[in-house]
């Protein structure tokens, strides 16, 4: 569990190593006012690095951070972020992702200098060789989403759009994958602000977790498999959308290809087919403003081939 003083502990750790990343008022549509969250110029191209920099800073500054230095699972984001980390404060990093990870995402990995590890078709199977690797090794292991440490790490996101929109925002939507990122920004504007987190379709983590009363596996398939294809939500992320009351809204394969494509030719801004599934909810009504509604939309990563866009 974590909450807004975590949060704002974490900002403080983080500052100087992670961006502060700009938002862009745009037309509002059926709201009040509209702004994107361009987390996407974040270092290493999505919203990880700031989780990933509190948990290894945390580490660190409390003599936990061994030699051998970290292990991470990842889709591809998080361990990008897990290696560009590792590689400020100065140790190692193996990383440990799914054979279905996107080329661009591995070749980036290996360009920070990580290890690379492919292994099985999930995330989940990643996330359990890389357990047992930190088990053996005794390397600090990264979690991608379920540590404290990193979900407060990922709410200092949530911190700066009540900065940047003087305070005046009352929905942020969110794509959800393991929860990590929903989570802290939750747990930011917990009495401030609601949270929609926004999920595919076909990878339901957290409207199934919320309907059964505690995270559930899911199948996990479709578009945005290789940045929300978590087969579970996090119990930190589960427990925070129950306190703060996170509504889940689906939206489709063909909405979330259309918003990416939206993205592209209205503001030429390039996002990963899960970032645009925020978009999605608005662009097809499955989550509706109401009159006056000032809402953020949060564009949290760009890691992806731009080829089919043009």
């Amino acid at each position: 569990m974590i909450d807004h003083s975590d949060v704002e502990v974490a900002a403080r750790r983080v500052a100087g190593h992670v961006r502060r990343t700009p938002v862009m008022e745009v037309e509002p549509g059926s709201a009040g006012r509209m702004w994107l969250k361009l987390e996407l110029t974040q270092h290493t191209g999505s919203f990880k690095a700031r989780g990933a920099f509190n948990h290894i800073l945390a580490a660190r500054d409390e003599g936990r951070l061994p030699g051998v230095g970290v292990v991470a699972a990842s889709g591809g984001n998080a361990g990008l972020a897990f290696a560009y980390a590792a590689a400020e404060v100065g140790v190692p990093a193996e990383v440990f992702v799914p054979e279905t990870a996107p080329a661009v995402k591995v070749a980036r990995l290996r360009a920070l200098g990580a290890t690379v590890v492919q292994v099985g078709t999930r995330y989940a199977e990643a996330q359990d060789a890389a357990t047992k690797r930190a088990a053996d090794t005794g390397a600090l292991l990264c979690h991608a989403y379920d540590l404290p440490e990193v979900c407060a790490g990922q709410g200092t996101l949530g911190l700066e759009i009540l900065e940047q929109t003087g305070g005046e925002v009352d929905t942020v939507l969110i794509a959800v994958g393991g929860g990590g990122l929903m989570a802290g920004v939750a747990a930011a504007l917990e009495g401030t602000a609601r949270v929609v987190g926004v999920e595919p379709e076909t990878i339901p983590t957290m409207e199934r977790a919320l309907h059964s009363g505690r995270p559930v596996n899911v199948d996990v398939s479709g578009i945005a498999a290789d940045s929300l294809g978590a087969t579970r939500l996090g119990e930190i992320a589960f427990s925070v959308a129950s306190r703060t009351g996170v509504r889940p809204v689906l939206v489709s394969d063909e909405a979330i290809i259309e918003a990416r494509r939206y993205l592209w030719a209205e503001y030429r801004l390039v996002v990963e087919h899960g970032t645009a599934a925020a978009l999605a909810a608005l662009r097809t009504g499955a989550y509706r403003p109401s009159p006056g509604e000032r809402v953020v939309v949060v564009l949290c990563g760009a890691n992806t081939d731009p080829s089919d866009l043009t």
